[in-house]
């Protein structure tokens, strides 16, 4: 079957590059997965890890760390590029978040969606993580937390129950719904995101299959428990709801 060329199918997204990386300062409001467009010339980069591969175990692995940042989120940078250097050439000169907002709208362009947001994504996720994490938020996350879900505890309940349900491939995320001025809960497919949506992405749990399976096989429910438990990065969370 002939492959659309507007399309990064799977298996290139997940192949890594060899380029090293580089950490780029981040634009727009979010406090930051420190992503952007890199200047001139140059391509897409990933960000270094905010921590050693091992930091977050027992919780997330050394090895799951690895790959998962290694070979997937690396991959759709290697993927992104590729099509920004031939069919996408487009969408070069945008932003990250401009790549995602706009290819969104276009149909012929869901490959170019796919991997722009799953480097957005992922990036976004390790920063919402950090060793020692956990516990609860303070100041006025916490207080917007008790007017959207009436106490942290609800909250916490909720997030789980929509992340651990989400079915097949996707994210859990808490969000700041820009028109009702208030946080939500949301579950998405596969590369969506909530950026450019209407809503401000707060904190995020990937539960694709490479996030977890090395380390918990099937047992989605206890690694996500176990981020928001241990690992959640308050800190992150409160900066972006700003």
């Amino acid at each position: 079957m002939k492959r659309n060329d507007n399309t990064i199918d799977r298996r290139t997204a997940m192949k890594t590059g060899a380029a090293a990386l580089a950490v780029v300062a981040a634009a727009g409001t979010l406090a930051k997965p420190n992503i952007a467009r890199a200047q001139g010339d140059g391509p897409i980069k990933v960000p270094a890890l905010p921590y050693a591969d091992d930091a977050l175990a027992p919780v997330i692995s050394a090895n799951t760390v690895g790959f998962h940042y290694g070979k997937h989120h690396i991959g759709y940078a290697t993927a992104l590029n590729a099509a920004l250097a031939g069919p996408a050439k487009d969408y070069a000169a945008l932003s990250l978040e401009d790549i995602i907002k706009t290819s969104r709208a276009n149909p012929n362009r869901a490959g170019v969606f796919n991997a722009a947001a799953q480097i957005w994504n992922h990036t976004f996720y390790w920063n919402g993580m950090k060793p020692g994490g956990g516990g609860e938020p303070t100041g006025k996350l916490k207080d917007e937390i008790g007017k959207a879900f009436g106490d942290f505890a609800k909250f916490k309940e909720a997030f789980a129950r929509a992340t651990i349900g989400q079915f097949a491939s996707g994210w859990g995320w808490l969000a700041w719904d820009e028109k009702e001025k208030k946080l939500v809960i949301q579950a998405t497919s596969n590369a969506e995101t909530p950026l450019g949506r209407g809503f401000k992405p707060i904190l995020t749990i990937d539960v694709w299959e490479h996030a977890y399976y090395l380390d918990y096989q099937n047992r989605r429910a206890d690694y996500v428990n176990a981020v928001i438990d241990k690992l959640v990065n308050w800190e992150f969370a409160a900066k972006n709801l700003g």
